[in-house]
């Protein structure tokens, strides 16, 4: 695979905001011309599927502006520089939707969007939940709810849960209520 490869000439950041940066390289690609890649810079995240004790998860609905829409999502977070992705799953959990969990499995790292971003989501499946306080970050506005994983499987197919992070998840769950995987 290495003949598909592209040599980096130059790099600049053409944009810095509070926690995305756009990259723009020069490259030359296995057919010898230059081309110019751009693409976003992420921190990386980390998404949690909580499972409550009578079987339902946590979700929460959520205003995401680029789209001008509510999405049932489940919850999930960046990370702060230097975290560990298990600290940003525990700490978003709590956040988001008040719960702690005392039981972790990490599932998977996804690339949601890999022809213009380098982000990465880890998925953790939590369970043994106890309820405690959501600390929400300022300005940031969700309202919790429960799920049972059948519905939210019968909303994938639907079409009404569309955000990528969540449709896989969901499969993951459902892949493993179903014992099919560990």
């Amino acid at each position: 695979m290495k003949h598909l490869f592209e040599k980096i000439l130059s790099s600049r950041q053409i944009f810095k905001g509070r926690y995305l940066k756009i990259e723009q390289d020069e490259v030359q690609a296995p057919d010898g011309r230059t081309y110019v890649r751009e693409y976003i810079k992420h921190p990386g995240a980390a998404l949690m599927i909580p499972i409550l004790p009578n079987g339902k998860v946590v979700m929460v609905h959520q205003y995401r502006h680029a789209l001008k829409q509510v999405f049932l999502e489940f919850p999930a977070g960046k990370r702060d520089k230097g975290e560990d992705s298990l600290v940003t799953a525990r700490r978003e959990l709590m956040e988001e939707t008040g719960y702690e969990a005392k039981d972790w499995k990490f599932l998977t790292t996804i690339h949601p969007v890999i022809g213009y971003s380098d982000e990465h989501i880890d998925l953790y499946l939590a369970k043994d939940l106890t309820h405690v306080e959501q600390k929400l970050d300022h300005g940031e506005f969700l309202e919790v709810t429960e799920v049972d994983p059948k519905d939210l499987m019968q909303l994938v197919q639907e079409g009404k849960v569309s955000d990528v992070k969540t449709q896989i998840a969901a499969f993951w769950l459902d892949k493993f209520l179903r014992g099919e995987w560990n």
